[in-house]
């Protein structure tokens, strides 16, 4: 992973620091950006973070807190995602949890708190929990999406892209990715930035 220390040496290593800032600073905002940021990981599932990026902008918390179900369903299929109606009901399911921040703060372990969310939120596997959890400012665990997926088989690390993934094969290569950030000096959100630009060329969230 020799692409990953060349990488911090420069541009997208202070790119990626800043963007960890962020997610930290949204950590500290209330229960309607974290419900927004909860929306957005449920669009992200199938889809890309592009589009969820592009919907959340324009929905916003209150759109995403408010919308009716029709009127919602028809927002995203406007803005072209591939499932409007499932994601829309999956949102407004999500909406018994707005005081969401509150939630998650009552857990002492981020994979406990992870582990409710996939079993809780409609929509919400491990990896859209990771994703959520990191986008508000924890840091350990890891998104095995399939970029990353697919840099940890190039390097080896795993045999073949998995179409999917159970729990237990999810947390067997999270506990590789652990391995890999300790020899780094990285985080799991970090690492993931930098897996997740190396075979995009993009640092998202």
């Amino acid at each position: 992973m020799g692409k990953v220390n060349e990488l911090r040496r420069g541009k997208i290593g202070k790119l990626i620091a800043r963007r960890i800032r962020e997610f930290e600073g949204l950590g500290r905002k209330g229960n309607e950006e974290w419900f927004s940021e909860l929306c957005f990981c449920i669009l992200t599932a199938n889809s890309t973070a592009r589009l969820g990026i592009k919907i959340q902008r324009e929905l916003g918390s209150e759109g995403f807190l408010t919308l009716p179900l029709e009127e919602l369903g028809h927002r995203l299929k406007v803005a072209g995602h591939r499932f409007p109606n499932t994601r829309a009901r999956f949102i407004i399911e999500a909406r018994k949890f707005r005081n969401i921040k509150g939630i998650i703060e009552r857990f002492t372990d981020t994979r406990q708190a992870r582990g409710w969310l996939a079993e809780n939120v409609s929509g919400v596997g491990y990896k859209e929990s990771s994703h959520f959890l990191r986008n508000v400012g924890f840091t350990d665990v890891a998104i095995l999406d399939r970029h990353v997926l697919s840099v940890l088989h190039e390097h080896g690390l795993i045999d073949g892209v998995p179409r999917s993934l159970t729990r237990g094969r999810y947390l067997e290569i999270e506990r590789k990715l652990e391995g890999l950030a300790r020899k780094l000096g990285l985080t799991l959100g970090e690492l993931d930035l930098y897996l997740w630009y190396s075979k995009t060329g993009e640092v998202l969230k």
